[in-house]
């Protein structure tokens, strides 16, 4: 038999309850984000001016994390990046209110009774412990990292239900408490109501923890219609404590991404407050009187929601002006917004920032490739302006190849899956390779000046010959940066071969020079610069070879465990024959030496 007294054990039962509730809450939503790693970064990104889309993505994306001010603080995040412009997150803010409401749905089916066995199984504390031992079998016994993620999400249902029957136990004496009904009187007050529905959430920042205990608060009998409402209305302005935190020290349009969360739920609330005024105390409903239930608060938490986004959606650039009147733009000029290249906000799912921080490394490719070309270019006519360019590109370069590590640093400290791990394996490890693939344009480029410098020209024979290297090395490059940019491992296998080719041809270069020198044909100096120029493109081959060595380990676990890719140490299977072959006959220097 229960205990219907009040005591401190059942406050220490409810706030144990809610520390449970809100634990299993975050565990569960990180273990969601986790499963689904980088398909919640796809969705983010398709982001468009279609209302319906961004509306589905805002509800999804939210129902996944169990969390719109997790939602917010990414959009705030990616607005600080540019990778989204602020007008592309609107829609997306009204999804991520009617979202949030799931949990309450979930909740509410606590109330379910019935002497039915299949139909009880629906109550949330009867199917929680069996989830919670499915969820404790599968991060035990199961070998892949997902399927011990997916065991981390029951658990944390488990614990989330647990933490609501702790507190509904814990107030089920306070009906009998006559204290209680004094602190209620309190709660008839909308204003004072709204209030404290505000400050409760922006304290524990979850609306959706917010509205559990107060649906826990309901099973006593003793909270009315009159009562919940606005604390509910309350709790949705609450939330966006959160989102205006993250807004502290972000570019203007970031900080505005805040202000058309809370414009949201503080219109919805006004005009929501007004009707309830009006129903109240114009037309006097006698339902405001009577007791709600759970399903009644989950139903008034979505109808505000859906209610508020409704009338809002026909009004969606007045929200916008309203960013813009509250965060102004005097000044911009002065502040010269600097570039945000990671906002640590997006280390909130890993599955975004690997792919912000992919998308920066695939812009070091293409730098790294350019440089090459137009050194190369350069020992063929030799423009200032090109080395200025070099020279520029180089910077952008060194600043990438440190802000990458640094964010891909900090993100390897984050709980990531296996692929996700791989990803940053293979991008830290690249970013250093494309960096020195930069520093040996560098290095072609203060040759190529000082032969211009000099007025030295090679030998026609000797041109011939760079050509044919030029040619190859700028193909390596080519592929080396397709097979990053799409993460294709097949492409990458590619590139062993050839840079095998460009190793023999290396080799006959200098050989062929010798001769050249032998003859008179070319002078020492030029015989220098020349091992010069070639070792630095032979380096560079080296590095398209290492990046490409990443990419194929990223992809299985074991290097010696990829077909044919077991061979490209002693090149002896027929497939890297064939390709050697093919780079062979297409790179092959003439046969004689013209002198």
């Amino acid at each position: 038999m229960k205990d219907n007294k009040m005591t401190i054990y059942s406050v220490f039962s409810l706030l144990g309850g809610l520390a449970f509730f809100l634990f299993g809450m975050n565990v569960l939503s990180t273990s969601l984000e986790k499963v689904a790693g980088g398909k919640l970064e796809t969705m983010l990104r398709k982001l468009t001016s279609n209302v319906y889309m961004s509306l589905f993505l805002g509800v999804s994306i939210t129902v996944a994390l169990q969390s719109s001010s997790a939602l917010t603080v990414m959009l705030v995040g990616l607005v600080n990046s540019g990778i989204i412009t602020l007008s592309q997150t609107v829609f997306v803010i009204f999804g991520a209110n009617v979202g949030k409401t799931a949990t309450s749905w979930l909740l509410s089916l606590n109330s379910i009774q019935t002497e039915n066995f299949f139909i009880s199984l629906l109550k949330p504390a009867n199917f929680a412990p069996i989830m919670a031992i499915i969820g404790a079998f599968m991060m035990m016994a199961c070998k892949t990292q997902k399927k011990k993620n997916v065991g981390t999400i029951l658990i944390g249902f488990a614990l989330l239900m647990h933490g609501m029957g702790m507190m509904s136990d814990s107030m089920s004496p306070l009906a009998k408490m006559p204290e209680f009904t004094r602190v209620l009187t309190a709660f008839n007050n909308p204003i004072i109501g709204v209030l404290i529905g505000a400050v409760f959430t922006g304290i524990i920042q979850s609306s959706a923890a917010a509205v559990g205990v107060l649906q826990a608060l309901s099973l006593t009998g003793s909270i009315t219609f009159g009562m919940a409402i606005p604390i509910i209305m309350g709790e949705n302005i609450g939330t966006c404590v959160t989102s205006l935190l993250s807004s502290i020290g972000v570019k203007r349009d970031a900080k505005r991404v805040a202000i058309v969360h809370i414009s949201f739920n503080i219109i919805g609330t006004a005009v929501c407050l007004v009707i309830y005024f009006l129903l109240r105390y114009l037309v006097k409903l006698v339902i405001f009187d009577r007791p709600i239930s759970i399903i009644a608060i989950a139903i008034f938490h979505t109808g505000f929601n859906l209610f508020t986004t409704c009338i809002l959606l026909p009004f969606s650039k007045i929200l916008l002006k309203v960013a813009y009147t509250v965060v102004k733009d005097e000044g911009a000029e002065k502040e010269a917004e600097k570039e945000v290249l990671f906002d640590e906000r997006l280390l909130l799912s890993p599955g975004l920032a690997i792919s912000q921080a992919r998308s920066k490394v695939k812009e070091m490719s293409r730098l790294a490739n350019i440089n090459i070309v137009r050194t190369l270019e350069n020992f063929e006519t030799f423009s200032n302006k090109k080395s200025e360019e070099i020279r520029k590109d180089e910077a952008s370069l060194d600043y990438l190849e440190d802000e990458i590590g640094s964010f891909l640093i900090k993100l390897s400290s984050k709980e990531v899956n296996t692929v996700e791990g791989n990803t940053i394996f293979e991008m830290l490890h690249s970013i250093n390779d494309f960096e020195r693939i930069g520093d040996h344009a560098i290095n072609l480029n203060k040759i190529a000046r000082q032969m211009n410098d000099k007025g030295l020209k090679f030998s026609e024979s000797a041109l011939d010959d760079f050509k044919i290297m030029h040619k190859a090395l700028a193909e390596i490059l080519d592929m080396t940066v397709e097979c990053f940019a799409k993460d294709d491992a097949g492409k990458a296998a590619e590139i062993e071969p050839l840079e095998q080719v460009i190793d023999g041809l290396t080799k006959e270069m200098k050989d062929r020079h010798i001769k050249r020198l032998q003859m008179g044909v070319c002078s020492a100096e030029l015989g220098i610069l020349l091992t010069d120029i070639i070792s630095n493109c032979e380096r560079v081959s080296d590095h398209c070879s290492n990046i490409a060595v990443c990419i194929i380990q990223s992809k299985t676990s074991s290097f010696e465990t990829h077909g044919y890719l077991n061979d490209l140490k002693n090149s002896n299977s027929p497939e890297f024959i064939a390709k050697f072959e093919g780079y062979k006959e297409k790179y092959r220097l003439s046969d004689e030496i013209a002198y």
